[in-house]
């Protein structure tokens, strides 16, 4: 007698089913297994963390020095505002001076000390002269006279107008030349007369003054 088995009690039709359920769970297995020894290995790891401590350089603080204190302000005038009202103690004392007809005034009369300038004539009674006269004057200028080497290379001549004052001894003084023809004339002129020797002064009603004497002297080439 042969045994028959039912549709639903046969496994053939769920082998592979089954078997694939078993390669998942057994898959699943291994990968847990996997994982876990990771995860201890990572604990390990962690464990034997060394850490290397780095001393910080300490870097000392400057110190600054405090800056110096400033001056003592400078002492204030305390002005005092009086009011209107206030009474002020120190009084003004004013002598009472009483001028009748009888009080004597003493007037102190200045007096100007008076500058005198001694007067320049230019005309007098008695003209300055030279020693000797004017033949004298004209001799004594023709020997002394150079004729300048500027002056006679370039062909000047001419006529030079000299202004001095024959003082109360006679002596030349304050020689200027009035009108000038250039080339080392005008030089010329003025050396020889404050070479000139004394005068004979002027005279005003008598007595000697100063006097002002204009002298031509003619620069001529030969």
């Amino acid at each position: 007698m042969e045994l028959k088995k039912s549709p639903d009690a046969n496994l053939e039709k769920k082998r592979v089913p089954l078997i694939i359920i078993g390669l998942l769970f057994s898959t699943a297995l291994v990968l847990v297994a996997f994982e876990w020894k990771a995860f201890e290995t990572e604990i390990k790891d962690l464990g034997e963390l060394e850490l290397d401590l780095i001393e910080e350089e300490i870097i000392p603080i400057s110190q600054q020095q405090p800056p110096p204190p400033p001056p003592p302000p400078a002492p204030t005038t305390v002005i005092e505002i009086v009011e209107d009202e206030e009474e002020i103690e120190e009084e003004l004392v004013i002598e009472d001076l009483e001028v009748d007809e009888e009080t004597e005034i003493e007037f102190i009369e200045e007096v100007a000390e008076e500058v005198v300038e001694e007067q320049i004539f230019t005309i007098v009674e008695e003209m300055p002269s030279f020693p000797g006269g004017e033949a004298a004057l004209m001799k004594y200028l023709g020997k002394n006279i150079k004729y300048p080497a500027i002056a006679k290379d370039a062909g000047i001549q001419g006529t030079v107008y000299v202004t001095f004052v024959v003082d109360e001894s006679g002596a030349v003084k304050d020689t200027k030349v009035l009108r000038s023809i250039g080339g080392g004339c005008d030089e010329e002129a003025i050396r020889v007369v404050e070479n000139m020797p004394k005068w004979s002064p002027g005279k005003q009603r008598g007595k000697s003054v100063k006097v002002q004497y204009n002298l031509p002297i003619r620069f001529t080439l030969r």
